[in-house]
């Protein structure tokens, strides 16, 4: 369990400083750090403000006592002794879903092991303890659900209230089960500055197959995908690490500064599904392969098996983070496609939730985003995901608006380590799997057999070419014999 906070120092003040001179009554806001369950100790490198909703609405407010508060009396007034009244303070309301959305667009964009770890609140004191717990604990809530660390579950998340009124800090760990609230220590520091930096580069091919036998709406790209990622998962964390091309202990720390690589080394053949050997029922096969540029970042005391972990669940965040941002973009073009019902026979015009995947006769490729990193905290970054069609700007403005960044991003400092449409994905039906594509097959033997014809033409040519000239130098060399005999014989005797 958590017991003490530490808190990015030069980060959390400027925030501070920034609520105070905009003297807006209340924010709300999510936290992002470090929070491992193995250890008493959570690390909170930023705190993000929820940016405001589609109908521009802040999603944190002041409700008036009016209209009834939290826990601090539903508008009821308080009398003094001297019979006079006063209104209690008025409560927060706050949109959680919203904060929720907004936490799940911020977790696709950090890496190595950060995470969305928490929500903050900006209040006075007397908002805050007039605001009812259990909004507070469902918030937390909401957050926790939509950003699941897939890698090691954690029933904690943090609850940082920042209050003006009086100024000062305060920290409670809640245990998003019971919506328990339980104060913790917090203290604030220099954590940026001490992390290390881990890059991995990591090249994958996962074949998955295809049944027959299997509901419709199992056989679907989204379904057959994340099965296959799932299952990609279990062996990844077999997979031994090298770290600057050495082989490392679990329990060994680093201490050397700048970039260190680690390169991971998957046991053969453990991504193959145990049923594609044995099944008689297989109708295709989908070929996910690619490129994934993995990031961990680590603090001086943590050993680098937990960078080892950290590139290990960063890979796989970012496999499901590409699934999804594709099917969020197909079901945004569902209703489109279904008004277009002409072209809805051909497999290329489809969505991915349309096409079942047993009954293609023909390859269908598609290609995922690919990931592109962008400088964000002291040497930190976080990384955003380009469809084929989108631009650099496309990229910097969610960046401002997700992850509140006010400073110009340049371009030049955006880098791209994978190379576009490195990471694809492509469904073969059955006889292209079994038979390796038979059609292509005769056409290169066609052309390999009229190869063969030109060949021998040329060479039947070139014989008949060799031979009359043969022919014509022993002729011409008879005559030249013969010539020299007759005028030889024909001179007079002396």
């Amino acid at each position: 369990m958590v017991k003490s906070v530490i808190g990015e120092e030069t980060q959390l003040k400027s925030l501070e400083n920034r609520l105070f001179q905009t003297s807006i009554p209340a924010q709300v806001g999510i936290v992002v750090g470090k929070l491992n369950p193995n250890s008493d100790r959570a690390f909170v490198y930023d705190l993000i403000p929820t940016p405001p909703t589609d109908g521009g609405g802040p999603p944190c407010s002041l409700r008036s006592s009016e209209v009834g508060g939290g826990g601090g009396g539903g508008g009821r007034e308080k009398k003094k002794k001297g019979g006079s009244s006063v209104e209690p303070p008025p409560s927060l309301s706050i949109d959680a879903d919203w904060v929720a959305e907004h936490a799940r667009q911020v977790s696709r964009m950090l890496m190595g092991g950060m995470h969305v770890v928490g929500v903050y609140v900006w209040a006075s004191e007397a908002s805050y303890k007039a605001t009812s717990p259990s909004l507070l604990s469902q918030t937390v809530r909401g957050v926790a659900q939509a950003t699941p660390w897939y890698e090691r579950e954690s029933d904690e998340r943090l609850l940082v209230h920042i209050s003006y009124g009086p100024s000062r800090w305060v920290c409670r760990i809640c245990t998003v089960a019971s919506a328990n609230m339980q104060p913790c220590d917090f203290k604030m520091g220099k954590l940026l500055s001490s992390l290390q930096t881990y890059q991995c580069m990591y090249n994958f091919e996962i074949r998955l197959p295809i049944f027959h036998a299997v509901a419709l709406d199992s056989n679907t790209f989204k379904n057959v995908l994340r099965l296959g990622i799932d299952r990609h998962a279990k062996d990844l964390q077999t997979a031994k690490a090298l770290i600057d091309a050495k082989l490392v202990t679990e329990d060994q720390h680093i201490h050397s500064e700048g970039l260190h690589k680690v390169e991971l080394l998957l046991p053969f053949m453990r991504d193959v599904a145990p049923e594609a050997c044995s099944s008689d029922n297989v109708a295709g096969l989908i070929i996910f392969t690619g490129a994934i540029c993995a990031s961990a970042y680590l603090g001086p005391k943590e050993p680098v098996a937990q960078a080892v972990s950290d590139i290990k669940a960063d890979i796989l965040k970012s496999l499901r983070s590409r699934l999804d941002i594709v099917c969020d973009e197909a079901e945004d073009k569902v209703e489109l496609t279904s008004k277009n019902d002409m072209d809805a026979s051909d497999d290329a015009n489809k969505s991915i939730h349309q096409i079942i995947l047993h009954q293609l006769r023909k390859p269908y490729s598609l290609h995922f985003p690919r990931r592109v990193l962008v400088p964000w905290l002291a040497g930190v970054f976080i990384c955003d995901y380009l469809q084929p069609l989108e631009s650099f700007e496309d990229l910097k403005d969610r960046c401002r608006e997700m992850m509140s960044m006010e400073s110009s991003i340049e371009s030049s400092s955006i880098l791209e380590l994978e190379k576009e449409e490195t990471t694809s994905l492509v469904a073969k039906s059955f006889w292209d799997v079994v038979c390796g594509d038979s059609a292509n097959h005769l056409d290169e033997s066609k052309d390999a057999k009229v190869s063969a014809r030109k060949v021998d033409n040329g060479r039947s040519k070139t014989t008949s070419f060799n031979l009359v000239a043969s022919i014509f130098v022993l002729l011409a060399a008879l005559i030249v014999g013969w010539a020299i005999t007759v005028l030889g014989s024909a001179k007079p005797a002396h």
